[in-house]
């Protein structure tokens, strides 16, 4: 399509969008946003400048995420639980001259030299102008930070429609389909994925701004719903089993959806087989960065499959390669190496930072994700962690501490856990593993599950040290802070 949003353009009383209590129709939406474009186009903000937006879950920061598109801007997701250090160093960072909030949440605190337009949006009538599919930047997406300051990703109106279309082939995603889910809008999972990919295929999303078992479980049984689909991350999927044990209705409501998509992180498999036997449903997992969107899904035309986030999408090549970036061409689910990818969707670039550009994007277009994998026979990945935090090296061994935490999540004690690779005068790195027991359970010593993993991993692969702790630092998305672990 060579238009990103053809249904905003033409649009009609479909819905288009249901948050908590509100909804709004495919006119509604398009005539909330061309207000905002007239209200920044006014302020003086006009092509290739760049607006922020603080991103409250709510109609209005929809209608302003597409104003600043039909307008010609680039939003800067803000997000509304951004500390005052890290909004100082993205305000710094990507300089916008507007900001936008729903004047129906908190007032967020004044940046100094920026005119902050707070409103709400009525739902009156209207029609988006064309937006073409092309190169110019539409979203400035900040990294979470693992490495160094968050970076600005810079992702264009192309990037964007090209990888909703590889996922509307990969899921046979529909108008017919309203997305179900309850994720922020400043990663690419809930932005991109949820809200921009519901609008590019004609549907709709039905965001749960709180997330909880039951708001989810009535929002799946939503009638105005011909069919849903549900996007989630596995902390979610995870509170989901242990409340649909003794929820017969939410069991019910989580038969519903045609697809379950787990992405972010990954779904345990233990999670995956709760599920499925609560539901008779299993959890499609996918595989992505914000630099490069989605790389890779299980299809809807394939089974789910445990451990595996599926084949790369269409349009998307995909290699491993070494520490050298030589290709590897093995095939085993053994061998181990750093994720590569070529596609229409990777990025433009990070912000004000060629070095850093430089660094992971080739001059042939390969995006060096720092990602560890292996690929199996049918050439479907399983994703082992990151370079930086999940590469353990250990007695002369390279260990991917997915594996480990793999197999620590089969213990039926054993409800969360990060491995990491701690400093070791004599292993150069030693296998450290952060435990949450499960409610009701009880290890006497870490002993034995230092044998459980031995009993089924190599013997170097075994943890050194076993940490219990009563949760886990996450971030947003449910992905651990691992280096925090660590006290880095």
């Amino acid at each position: 399509m060579l238009e990103l949003f053809p249904r905003l353009v033409s649009p009609g009383s479909r819905l288009a969008l249901v948050v908590g209590d509100e909804s709004w129709t495919y006119q509604e939406l398009a005539g909330a946003a061309l207000r905002h474009a007239s209200a920044i186009e006014g302020l003086g903000a006009g092509p290739g400048d760049r607006v922020a937006i603080w991103a409250h879950p709510t109609p209005s920061t929809a209608a302003a995420i597409l104003g600043n598109m039909n307008a010609g801007a680039i939003t800067v997701l803000l997000s509304p639980k951004l500390g005052p250090h890290e909004l100082a160093h993205i305000v710094n960072d990507a300089t916008p001259q507007l900001a936008f909030s729903d004047f129906g949440h908190p007032t967020p605190p004044d940046i100094d030299g920026m005119i902050c337009l707070r409103e709400r949006y009525d739902a009156s009538a209207g029609s988006l102008r064309s937006l073409a599919v092309d190169d110019n930047p539409a979203l400035i997406l900040y990294t979470s930070g693992t490495t160094g300051a968050p970076k600005g990703a810079i992702i264009t109106r192309r990037n964007i429609a090209a990888n909703l279309d590889a996922l509307k082939e990969a899921w046979d995603w529909t108008d017919r389909d309203t997305v179900v889910h309850s994720l922020p809008w400043v990663h690419v999972h809930g932005l991109v994925l949820g809200l921009l990919g519901s609008l590019r295929v004609g549907g709709a999303l039905h965001h749960v701004p709180r997330f909880t078992p039951k708001g989810i479980a009535a929002a799946l049984r939503d009638s105005r719903h011909e069919q849903t689909v549900f996007f989630a991350v596995p902390t979610m999927y995870h509170r989901l089993a242990e409340a649909a044990e003794s929820d017969a209705a939410l069991v019910e409501a989580l038969r519903r959806p045609r697809l379950l998509i787990s992405g972010s992180a990954a779904l345990s498999v233990r999670d995956h087989e709760r599920i499925r036997e609560l539901t008779g449903r299993g959890v499609h997992e996918r595989y992505g960065l914000t630099e490069t969107l989605i790389n890779c899904g299980v299809p809807a035309s394939l089974a789910p499959m445990p451990g595996f986030v599926g084949p790369p999408l269409p349009g998307v090549e995909l290699v491993l390669v070494d520490d050298q970036r030589r290709r590897i061409d093995a095939c085993d689910d053994e061998t181990m190496g750093e994720v590569a990818v070529r596609s229409p969707s990777v990025f433009a670039g990070y912000l004000n930072r060629p070095d850093a550009t430089a660094e992971v994007l080739g001059n042939d277009g390969w995006f060096y994700t720092g990602d560890l994998a292996t690929r199996a026979q049918d050439g479907s990945i399983r994703i082992l962690g990151r370079r930086s935090t999940d590469l353990i090296k250990t007695g002369g061994y390279r260990v991917g501490a997915g594996e480990i935490e793999a197999c620590l999540l089969d213990h039926p004690a054993v409800a969360e856990v990060a491995v990491v690779g701690a400093p070791d005068d004599d292993l150069g790195q030693r296998i450290v593993a952060f435990v949450v027991i499960r409610s009701g359970s009880e290890i006497h010593e870490a002993k034995s599950l230092v044998d459980f993993v031995a009993e089924r991993l190599s013997p170097h692969k075994r943890p050194r040290d076993i940490r219990f702790v009563g949760q886990l630092p996450r971030n947003a998305m449910g992905k651990v802070k691992k280096k925090q672990l660590l006290g880095v």
